[in-house]
């Protein structure tokens, strides 16, 4: 997954927490990156679990659902990127 969060410690107190913005480049490598290492998964002699399952649906979603031609063009792939932080992937 795409980190965008950077932060920033002195004598173990946050001072500043930053954002860097994702291309959608990135962010499409990275997933096709995870998907094609999870491809085996799905391989017939393999039982995935329904968590695995949602895994990759959430990630072959990832473009249609944050796409938007009027944003800015990192906005969707930010907000992409932000979701697939918070997504519980499997183990």
């Amino acid at each position: 997954m795409t980190q965008r969060r950077t932060e920033l410690y002195s004598n173990g107190e946050l001072i500043e927490t930053t954002f860097i913005d994702i291309t959608w480049n990135d962010l499409r490598n990275h997933r096709n990156n995870e998907l094609n290492n999870s491809d085996w998964r799905f391989m017939s002699d393999q039982s995935p679990s329904d968590e695995w399952i949602a895994y990759r649906v959430f990630l072959r979603d990832l473009p249609q659902n944050f796409f938007d031609e009027s944003d800015e063009p990192s906005q969707g792939a930010n907000a992409a990127a932000d979701a697939w932080n918070e997504f519980n992937i499997p183990e």
